[in-house]
């Protein structure tokens, strides 16, 4: 057996991320030589070449985005208007004019539905089957699956399969990292995988150009919110501290990759006498000059783009990160996400618990917008739309029934809610399920997040049923319980 060799760090479990990274006669890092087989064999027709995952933290309403209600009660349907979209029939909030015009490009699940009500990210973007509070708030929890950001970067490499740049990219700083009020969130982590394949996080260089005042508790917050404005010439760079995560993918882990690459180089001869054995070619590559390369500055620094292209995703830091993640994409990252997170402090983001239309009107719904129809129709008219898979995802929805406090709330809600899917293999101008007449129930055709992710593995071209070995070599299935949206497909 060939043991990875390098740095001693204790995991939860009490065991160090190394003894888990082991390569013995049927098993590499957590798979199994039979699932090897297979996660190569159903990686040589992918639909999507890439994906652009775009996740809304904290929730944002259905029925002020893509499930508008007009003849509920105002005490459902809200002070905002519905409007026609570019698909016959169907209604967007009229707070989206631009995403109602592409809506022909996208397909809209109306149905999304489960049984967590809880800021659930790390249910919304892995395999885990349940998720409680307590695991909600803490990353290192031993329950916790991958993210699916890192599971595609290891299936990647478990192929042999070397992009030019990191495949598990994540905008806009590391996750849970920009507010105060609260222990840090889980969700975009590498669970059992290692932290060799967290995502490489950014750093945003630049700053606010609007201020909002928030409020938790006793705290209160005010100050310059780049969510809301950034400066025009702000671009990213590569994160150069790992305070901000576990096991955060850093400039300064970069040697003890190197190291790591170096020690599998000389291993290589006697793993490739095992019979069966795959290539070890991914273990090759240097980590130092992936992340140090002129590719990856390059995509980063949006000082490159245009006035007119930076200004068509929304001078906001949505809408920045978006465009990065087009560049990324375009210099040949597989997997790439944005987060509209959290800032300044907790219970911020899509979270409208409290001032629901005042932020839906002056920040949420023009920041969605520009972002993701400026992204769509970049994609569209570089030509890469129908390889570059775009999901818009987040872990629930709001409640029907406004709640009577300062500016209007609605408050969490998992009945049912709506997620947008386009290129890469989606169908267009198509919308599947139906909520009931106050968006608070599933109607027809219920959808689980789990059909989503499997639905992004199938496209990326990796069987969802493909087996991981968790902490104790169980095996487990990418995503289990999981159907592919099979009616969201062109």
């Amino acid at each position: 057996m060939i043991r990875i060799l390098g740095s001693h760090r204790q995991a939860c479990s009490g065991l160090s991320r190394r003894d888990w990274l082991q390569i013995g006669g049927s098993t590499l890092a957590g798979i199994s030589l039979a699932d090897l087989l297979k996660v190569q064999a159903a990686g040589s027709s992918p639909k999507a070449k890439s994906c652009i995952l775009l996740y809304l933290y904290g929730a944002p309403s259905q029925l002020e985005t893509f499930d508008p209600k007009p003849d509920a009660p105002v005490e459902i349907r809200g002070e905002f208007g519905h409007m026609p979209t570019s698909i016959p029939g169907i209604r967007f909030c009229d707070r989206l004019p631009r995403l109602a015009r592409v809506a022909d490009k996208m397909t809209i699940l109306r149905s999304v539905t489960h049984q967590h009500p809880i800021h659930g990210v790390a249910f919304a973007t892995t395999g885990v089957p349940t998720i409680d509070v307590a695991m909600e708030l803490a990353p290192r929890d031993a329950r916790h699956w991958p993210y699916i950001g890192s599971v595609v970067d290891y299936l990647f490499r478990s192929q042999g399969s070397k992009a030019p740049i990191p495949d598990n990219l994540a905008l806009p700083f590391p996750f849970s990292s920009q507010r105060v009020g609260e222990v840090q969130r889980a969700g975009p982590y590498p669970a059992f995988l290692g932290g060799e394949y967290s995502p490489t996080w950014t750093r945003f260089l630049g700053h606010g150009t609007r201020t909002a005042k928030k409020t938790l508790q006793e705290k209160v917050w005010e100050a310059p919110e780049p969510y809301r404005g950034v400066n025009s010439d702000c671009r990213f760079t590569l994160s150069e501290s790992d305070g901000a995560g576990p096991d955060s993918v850093v400039l300064d882990r970069l040697s003890d990759r190197v190291s790591l690459a170096q020690q599998l180089e000389l291993a290589q001869p006697r793993f490739e006498s095992i019979p069966g054995a795959p290539a070890m070619s991914r273990q090759r590559a240097s980590a130092m000059d992936l992340l140090r390369s002129k590719r990856v500055r390059d995509a980063l620094d949006l000082r490159q783009e245009p006035a007119k292209a930076r200004e068509r995703y929304g001078e906001t830091l949505f809408g920045q990160s978006a465009l990065a993640a087009r560049r990324l994409v375009e210099a040949g990252s597989r997997f790439v996400s944005v987060f509209w997170d959290e800032y300044g402090l907790a219970g911020t983001g899509w979270d409208t618990h409290w001032d629901h239309f005042p932020r839906m009107k002056d920040e949420l719904l023009p920041g969605l917008d520009q972002a993701l129809a400026g992204l769509l129709e970049d994609l569209h008219e570089r030509g890469l739309l129908d390889e570059t898979l775009v999901v818009c995802l987040s872990e629930h929805g709001r409640t029907p029934q406004i709640q009577k406090v300062a500016g209007g709330g609605r408050d969490h809600w998992a009945q049912v809610y709506s997620i947008a899917l386009a290129g890469g293999g989606i169908a267009r101008g198509r919308v599947i399920g139906r909520s009931d007449r106050i968006a608070g129930t599933v109607a027809e055709r219920p959808i689980s997040p789990k059909d989503i992710l499997a639905t992004i593995y199938h496209l990326l071209g990796f069987d969802p049923e493909t087996n991981l070995l968790d902490r104790t070599a169980r095996p487990s299935p990418l995503v289990a319980n999981a159907s592919i949206l099979r009616d969201a497909l062109a």
